[in-house]
C-alpha cells in the first residue's frame, strides 16, 4: 500500500514511522509511507498557504489553491483522499479494514482553523475523525489512522490470527485481562484457570470476563477480574 501524507510539518513524523511494525512492514515493501509538504505547493514568493477566514473569525484557514495542487501531485485513478477533522465519521475496527483495502491513501492533515470547503468537496473521498476532542493539527490524527489501517494489510503482523483476538474485532468490546510471569506479583494472583493448563477454558473465562465488561458499559478489568476470582 502506497500511503501519502500532506501535512505543513512532515518533520511531525520522523519517529513514529521509523519504529516498530510499521518500520519492519516499510523494509518488507508492504507499506511505502510519503511525507509531502504542502507549503512546496504554496503561492507567491513566500510559499503563502493561509489566510483570513471570509466572514470573520479567529485563526487562519489554509487556502484551496496549495492544498488542492498537493493532492492532485500524487492523485491516481485508484486513490482515497482523506481528510483528517473532527467534523469526519468515528475511526472504527471496520473502516480499518476497509480502508488497508485500498493500494493508495491519502492523508490530508489540517492545520490551524482546518482548509478551505471547496477543497472538501473537490478533493477529498472521506472524511475520518479519531475522537470527540480537537487537536492542535492532523499530524497526530494522520499517524493513528495509518497504525491502525497497516495492522490490518497481510503480512504487517506476521500472525494474521492474532487480529481475530483483538478488542473490538467482533462485537466492539476490548478483549479480555492478560496476565504473565510471575504467577503472583504484589500480593496478586494471576485466576487459576489461566494456570491450570486447559486453553478452552482459560478462553471461555476470558470471553465471560470480556463479555461482562461490554455489558456493564466498559468497567475496569481490575474490577471484573475481581468479582470472576470470587
Amino acid at each position: 500500500m502506497q500511503i501519502d501524507i500532506l501535512s505543513l510539518f512532515p518533520e511531525y513524523f520522523e519517529g513514529p514511522f521509523k519504529v516498530s511494525i510499521l518500520k519492519k512492514a516499510q523494509e518488507k515493501g508492504l507499506v511505502n509511507i510519503s511525507l509531502i509538504n504542502i507549503r512546496d505547493f504554496g503561492e507567491g514568493r513566500w510559499k503563502k498557504v493561509d489566510d483570513r477566514p471570509y466572514g470573520g473569525g479567529p485563526g487562519m484557514v489554509l487556502m484551496p489553491g496549495p492544498v488542492t495542487k498537493a493532492v492532485r501531485s500524487v492523485k491516481k485513478e485508484n486513490t482515497h483522499v482523506i481528510y483528517l477533522s473532527p467534523q469526519g465519521k468515528l475511526l472504527d475496527v471496520k473502516t480499518c479494514q476497509r480502508l488497508a483495502a485500498y493500494p493508495h491513501l491519502v492523508c490530508i492533515c489540517g492545520h490551524y482553523e482546518g482548509i478551505d470547503q471547496r477543497v472538501i468537496e473537490t478533493q477529498v473521498d472521506e472524511e475520518i475523525s479519531i475522537g470527540n476532542y480537537i487537536l492542535t493539527n492532523g499530524c497526530l490524527a494522520s499517524i493513528v489512522l495509518v497504525d491502525a489501517v497497516a495492522r490490518f494489510i497481510p503480512g504487517v503482523l506476521g500472525n494474521e490470527d492474532s487480529l481475530l483476538d483483538e478488542s473490538f474485532q467482533e462485537d466492539g468490546v476490548c478483549e479480555g485481562p492478560c496476565y504473565t510471569r510471575p504467577e503472583v506479583f504484589e500480593g496478586k494472583c494471576v485466576p487459576k484457570v489461566l494456570l491450570s493448563g486447559n486453553h478452552a477454558e482459560a478462553r471461555k473465562w476470558k470471553e465471560k470476563v470480556r463479555k461482562k465488561q461490554g455489558a456493564l458499559g466498559g468497567l475496569s478489568n481490575n474490577y471484573l477480574v475481581e468479582k470472576e476470582i470470587q
